[in-house]
């Protein structure tokens, strides 16, 4: 991808990652996680993942947000392990997974919290070899196959959206600062009730990638926006 084009991209995709989080409501997530997939699968890892850092970052800098640390870590993360999925590339995410999922269950409050609450990520982290090999189906001009190696790529990517903050809620530690739930109990309500909205978002967030996904890289297929991994 030319350098001028990436610059390009990174701006784009930086700016509509803000809009996003300027125009969000419902859900406990900001609408940014719904580009991650896309962001992450056309940009790459690295240019994706400063796109979003950039996109995230700029946002909560104008709207500040006391838990701002959530999304400038996760989003980018997330938009990273897209883009490693695209290109076949497993073991760093499910290295990613290895770490974060450990820690999580060596923590006194990751274990005793219901399991429930992350089926998604453990659901996600056994998919991430095959979406890793389907994930070559996203170069070929055939929307059936497209379509199902975007789904997963948008599930794991959202999934890993979620792992990040849990990690970060935590193992991390964060539940004890201020604004944040300090103790077990409160910890549990919350992180209860933020799960199960988390699986609302994971359907919309595959929908959406399908929706929106889909016509968006056959068309920068096309175009030659977004190529063919060589290796």
């Amino acid at each position: 991808m030319r350098k001028s084009l990436q610059v390009s991209l990174v701006a784009v995709f930086a700016a509509l990652h803000a809009v996003l989080y300027f125009v969000s409501f419902g859900l406990w997530r900001n609408w940014g996680v719904y580009l991650e997939a896309i962001e992450g699968i056309i940009l790459g890892p690295r240019i994706g993942f400063l796109a979003a850092f950039l996109g995230s970052s700029i946002a909560r800098f104008i709207k500040p947000d006391p838990f701002w640390m959530f999304g400038i870590i996760a989003e980018p993360l997330s938009v990273l392990a897209a883009g490693l999925l695209a290109r076949a590339k497993w073991k760093p995410v499910l290295a990613l997974y290895a770490v974060m999922l450990s820690a999580y269950f060596i923590h006194p409050y990751g274990r005793a919290l219901p399991i429930w609450t992350i089926l998604d990520v453990l659901v996600a982290l056994f998919l991430i070899y095959p979406t890793a090999m389907l994930s070559q189906k996203l170069f070929k001009k055939d929307a059936k196959h497209l379509s199902i190696a975007l789904a997963l790529i948008s599930f794991i990517c959202i999934a890993t959206d979620s792992l990040v903050r849990i990690f970060l809620l935590v193992p991390a530690g964060l539940y004890s600062l201020p604004d944040f739930p300090g103790t077990y109990d409160l910890l549990q309500a919350v992180f209860v009730g933020a799960a199960a909205t988390s699986y609302v978002e994971d359907a919309i967030a595959v929908f959406i990638s399908l929706i929106v996904g889909v016509p968006l890289l056959t068309s920068a297929l096309k175009l030659k926006i977004l190529e063919e991994p060589t290796g």
